[in-house]
């Protein structure tokens, strides 16, 4: 099935349920230092799930392009991606579990098309902390039921051995065990540990391709849900508790829903293969790589698996905003380009190729993602310019190991693993080159020291992403909010100071600073940054009002409104205005999703503290709260 078909259908489908279709973000967060990319399709939602009214209402659903780059060493098997699009609907304090779990059997098996008998569910199995999730466990007997099956519970992993025979094939589809309690680590979400999360069950359902698509044997079935024969394509949590102050849940007040189905997963379910990459979502690409390498997807699955993902997300992280660079998202960004340039060169491929490559990806997606199209240009000469500076990193690296060659210094593994990461030099290539120059090599221990130090170099960037991706329902702190209203203030400022052609470009806030990009060619003077720092501590001392207003995009413009990336709004808005009440005049006025203070006296004073160039025409503004 067409990939863009299968999106109508499910935005479609929950449409047709009084939801309204919500825009999706960029892949580069806004004022939000603690996550380096959007990674779910929750993390917009987040104010609304903590009870915030959602101007387009209370049933919401989308498809959110995200990102985690936990997965990135995992890319190279037959279901990890780091780029993917997530299926989204959720309800925030409207529908719960009676209503979503039908919905979901209903959208894959009717419209859809999955076969039922390859479909299986699971659910939180309780603890001492919470009880077991019978909510949902009777919600699914009642589905099945309605499909002419008789669900049964199991009590452990292993039943699902009940359903198949000695080789694999269903005994009675009709009378099976379909509903599998599992574990707080496989059935239950939260963010985190402290007084006033929230979190609860959530219920998974799982696609089964069947026998002689495992992985790895598992004859007992004791492992079913990781053997490769049985995919997770959706989830369900249910949002219905809190921590007290005791650090135990509590019912919330108001119970949300949110569903995310991954949609490459689902594809893969939807077309019967256990592969994602064999479907139409990545075969035009496989085809381009086919072409351009001379060699066949088949026979390179792991490279061909890393040239796809990674290229498909560097082209989004590019049409996004982030261009290649030595930290942040342009870190990540060079990392993923450079390492699917090492994979092109594992086939052998001689030539420049990743604009190509890009090219098949922005056509393909450019239907479901119409900003590809404005900025292929741009992404295709930024992958040329990257490929030809690592072509020339890897020359040096070359010459590097000459070097270390010629001088009889003692390669192992772990050296292998510095040229690997410093100059993208293959281990195969290593050996290869200490091969013809005469060095006798014991390969399985060579091999060891280089993935030893690797998962070193693995931990420590895994620790280093948990500490940045915490992102989620953390909430705003205090001087968060007030740095946020401070963005608005500086805005309006520059404004008045520098000329009405000036508007956002990029901002960042942490608990310390702002950093602000503003259209501006021009180097600002002292006298200027002096007039721009006394127009919002002045704003300040004025004890202005901020006022929340939801309306249209238009009407929001008609008010004179300042706001960006205007094609990805969605119909209905927040407005903020500051203005002051005894006069009606108004300071600023901003589309935003906030949050802000009530009264700028809230805010400290403001202090410049550096203005530089950022990029051509765009210049950046550091700034501090006292």
């Amino acid at each position: 099935m067409n990939p863009n078909e299968i999106r109508k259908q499910f935005i479609d489908f929950f449409k047709a349920r009084g939801h309204s279709e919500i825009a999706n973000v960029p892949l580069i967060p806004e004022n939000d230092p603690t996550l380096l990319f959007v990674n779910s399709g929750m993390f917009p939602l987040v104010p609304y799930l903590l009870g915030q009214t959602h101007p387009q209402g209370k049933r919401v659903c989308n498809f959110q392009k995200s990102i985690r780059v936990q997965d990135i060493e995992e890319v190279g098997d037959d279901r990890h991606t780091t780029f993917f699009e997530m299926m989204g609907n959720w309800s925030l304090g409207d529908y719960f579990k009676a209503e979503q779990l039908p919905w979901f059997m209903e959208l894959y098996s009717e419209v859809f098309g999955m076969d039922i008998n390859r479909l299986f569910v699971s659910v939180f199995e309780g603890d001492e902390s919470c009880p077991r999730d019978d909510e949902s466990i009777e919600i699914w007997k009642g589905v099945f039921a309605k499909y002419g099956i008789k669900a049964r519970v199991a009590t452990k992993l292993s039943d699902m051995a009940q359903n198949f025979d000695e080789k694999g094939n269903w005994i009675d589809p009709t009378d099976s065990v379909r509903i599998f309690p599992m574990s707080k680590k496989d059935n239950w979400w939260q963010r985190g540990s402290t007084p006033g999360e929230v979190g609860g069950p959530d219920s998974e359902m799982f696609f089964d391709f069947g026998p002689g698509t495992e992985r790895f044997a598992d004859p007992t079935y004791a492992q079913w849900n990781d053997t490769g024969r049985f995919l997770e394509i959706g989830n369900s949590v249910f949002l219905q508790y809190q921590l007290d102050e005791n650090l135990k849940w509590q019912q919330l007040k108001q119970k949300n829903v949110d569903f995310g189905g991954g949609f490459e997963r689902v594809s893969a379910a939807i077309n019967g293969t256990p592969d994602i990459f064999m479907t139409p979502l990545f075969t035009p690409i496989i085809a381009t790589i086919e072409a351009v390498s001379g060699t066949k997807y088949d026979s390179n699955k792991p490279s061909f698996q890393v040239i796809i993902d990674h290229l498909r997300a560097a082209t989004f992280i590019m049409a996004d905003g982030a261009l290649p660079s030595n930290k942040d998202q342009g870190y990540i960004l060079r990392r993923m380009i450079r390492r699917a340039i090492r994979h092109g060169r594992l086939l052998n491929i001689g030539e420049n190729f990743t604009a190509r490559i890009a090219d098949t990806i922005i056509t393909e997606y450019s239907t479901a993602y119409p900003h590809l199209l404005p900025n292929a240009d741009k992404i295709k000469a930024e992958l040329t310019i990257e490929e030809e500076k690592f072509r020339k990193t890897l020359d040096r690296g070359i010459k590097e190991l000459g070097k270390a060659i010629e001088s009889k210094e003692p390669i192992d593994g772990a050296k292998a693993f510095y040229f690997f990461e410093t100059y993208g030099f293959p281990l195969e290539q290593t050996i290869e080159e200490l091969k013809t120059a005469g060095r006798e090599i014991d390969k399985d221990e060579f091999e060891k020291q280089f993935k030893d130090a690797q998962s070193v170099h693995q931990e420590q960037s895994r620790l280093g992403s948990e500490q940045r991706f915490k992102g989620g329902l953390g909430g705003h702190t205090d001087q968060h909010v007030r740095y946020h209203t401070a963005t608005h203030l500086l805005l309006a400022s520059l404004k008045k100071v520098l000329g009405g052609h000036v508007h956002q470009k990029g901002s960042n806030i942490t608990t310390e600073r702002l950093r602000f990009d503003f259209s501006h060619t021009d180097k600002m003077t002292d006298e200027q940054k002096k007039q721009v720092e006394t127009l919002v501590n002045d704003a300040i001392k004025a004890d202005l009002t901020v006022k929340m207003e939801e309306m249209t995009v238009e009407e929001g413009k008609a008010r004179g409104a300042e706001g960006m990336f205007e094609d990805r709004y969605a119909d209905r808005v927040k407005v903020y205005t500051i203005y002051d009440p005894k006069t009606s005049v108004v300071f600023s006025c901003e589309i935003c999703g906030g949050p802000h203070v009530e009264h700028t006296a809230q805010v400290g004073t403001f202090k410049i503290t550096k203005e530089e160039s950022s990029s051509a025409g765009v210049r950046r503004i550091k700034a501090v709260i006292e």
